[in-house]
């Protein structure tokens, strides 16, 4: 724009002098017109725009200047101004980016990550230095950072906390040490979801292998558990039958069998005569013999 007003300037110019010199007053007009047109030219080129969600740094012969925020702005025609969105911007580690980690115990998993971040606005010089793009600060801070953090998370859990029991507690603590690291820079990291955690082939093989092991030790386990119960029952009905027998064979004394001899008699006497062997008489057990028979 500026090197456009300053071609229109020096045009107006010969065509003032020009139509001067010829009396020509068309071209007298069309010098008016294009130094008009330089002059609004030349004052564009002073004015830059910066929209919404977006921060300016503005560079004039090698010099970095102050950020510029959303707004209209004055700036020398020499100043040229890169802009970086403060929206924040996904990165997602998937696909063809799936971070490939290992555990404390050397299993593979693909771990797929999304980590939301955006521009710091008072920072933006910084990154410019850093960086010099908004694609050239993902590709080379967010990006190659994110994915050390998540390796280096990783390889401090076992490959069951990797993929399964803490997957929580290692999402939580890639984004403190995401957002540790990127902070300083002028990053600010809003979100860092671990999507997914898949075990390699062999790892997996390996997993379905524990798990058949740990059903067959557990259907063992039962099968023992029921066994014993099993035997604990039946020693203690053996040992309930014995007591039962033991107490019965103290209380049969000679005295306590005399008198269930004796009221036996008295009952059958009641009813027919009888003759009847004594009681404990012998050495056989007592008889009462019915007459009618």
């Amino acid at each position: 724009m500026f090197v456009i007003s300053i071609l229109l300037l020096i045009a107006a110019a010969v065509l003032f002098f020009i139509g001067r010199g010829n009396g020509n007053r068309g071209l007298k007009l069309g010098s008016l017109g294009a130094l008009l047109a330089g002059v609004f030219a030349l004052i564009g080129s002073t004015l830059y725009v910066i929209s919404a969600y977006e921060v300016g740094v503005p560079v004039a012969f090698g010099k970095v200047g102050a950020p510029m925020t959303s707004g209209m702005h004055f700036k020398s025609p020499f100043t040229d101004v890169t802009t970086f969105s403060t929206r924040p911007v996904d990165l997602n580690l998937s696909d063809k980016d799936v971070i490939e980690v290992r555990s404390s115990q050397g299993g593979v998993m693909y771990a797929e990550v999304t980590v939301k971040w955006a521009v710091t606005p008072a920072k933006s010089v910084e990154l410019y230095k850093l960086a010099g793009t908004e694609d050239a600060i993902q590709q080379r801070l967010v990006y190659p950072d994110s994915r050390e953090i998540v390796r280096n998370v990783f390889a401090r859990y076992t490959s069951e906390q990797g993929y399964a029991s803490d997957r929580e507690k290692i999402n939580a603590e890639i984004a403190d040490l995401i957002k540790e690291r990127l902070a300083p820079r002028g990053i600010a990291v809003t979100t860092v979801n671990l999507r997914n955690v898949k075990p390699s082939d062999r790892l997996q093989d390996q997993i379905d292998s524990k798990i058949q092991q740990q059903q067959a030790t557990e259907r063992a386990t039962e099968a023992a558990r029921t066994a014993k119960a099993e035997s604990d029952r039946r020693r203690i009905e053996a040992e309930g039958i014995a007591r039962a027998n033991k107490i019965l064979s103290n209380s049969l004394t000679d005295k306590v069998l005399m008198n269930q001899c004796i009221e036996a008699y008295k009952q059958a006497a009641a009813k027919n005569p009888v003759y009847a062997v004594p009681c404990g008489g012998g050495s056989g057990n007592p008889l009462i013999i019915d007459t009618k028979k």
